[in-house]
């Protein structure tokens, strides 16, 4: 089966002040469909270089990043901003979540981008919305919900393309210990109905719900673990 993403011998570096700084040194990943991949490492390890990368908000410098059987590292930035449109779900720590609009309006961006809102999607954000538990939240706006809410919100808002994987970035680096244990339910469920995740978390506990673990230092992998305890590669 083709790996929802393949990151193939990348290099990423950034040229400033007349200094070459080099985020990722030559790294390879594969995340299979199903998978739910925790990325780990301290401050400047790479991590949300590789986010961005996967992401397709930033390209390599060398190396290769194929999403499904696509390589995206070739694909123009018309090309790019489709794909993030219908093949990538984001969730935020800041939840990203827009003010003025209600929650199922919030839910429904992705689709107003690729011109799909039809009955059948907004049926669809209404179904998600439900998932989350919000269907009684639907005008609210992000002002009017918790944390907790709004993070319930960027979740459903990524799932309404029906996207190859979900990039979580901290999804509860600001959601107190209750709502946390909440919102990584729902992602477990979530992957458990099939949906590949890719999360970067700080939080070693929050990692070990998760199927696997990479860990990155100075641009390149240290491990690469699953959680019960299998070195994977």
């Amino acid at each position: 089966m083709t790996p929802a993403a393949s990151v193939q011998d990348v290099t990423k570096e950034y040229h400033l002040d007349g200094e070459t700084v080099r985020a990722l040194r030559g790294i390879n990943i594969d995340v299979p469909q199903g998978d739910f991949v925790s990325i780990m490492g301290p401050s400047g390890s790479g991590k949300s270089t590789l986010l961005n990368l996967l992401g397709c908000l930033d390209r390599p410098s060398a190396g290769r990043i194929m999403l499904g059987a696509e390589d995206v590292t070739q694909a123009d930035d018309d090309r790019l901003s489709e794909i993030r449109a219908s093949r990538i779900g984001f969730v935020f720590q800041s939840y990203n979540l827009i003010p003025q609009l209600t929650v199922l309006e919030n839910i429904e961006v992705p689709l107003y981008y690729q011109g799909r809102m039809m009955a059948d999607e907004r049926r669809r954000c209404l179904e998600l919305a439900e998932m989350v538990g919000l269907s009684d939240r639907l005008r609210h706006r992000p002002a009017q919900l918790s944390g907790g809410q709004q993070q319930r919100v960027a979740i459903a808002r990524s799932l309404a393309n029906n996207p190859y994987f979900i990039l979580a970035d901290e999804p509860t680096g600001n959601l107190d210990s209750v709502t946390t244990g909440e919102i990584l339910d729902l992602l477990i469920g979530l992957n458990r109905n099939g949906k590949t995740i890719i999360m970067v978390t700080h939080e070693p506990d929050i990692a070990g719900l998760s199927k696997r673990i990479v860990r990155l230092r100075d641009g390149m992998i240290q491990s690469d673990t699953l959680t019960n305890g299998e070195v994977d590669t």
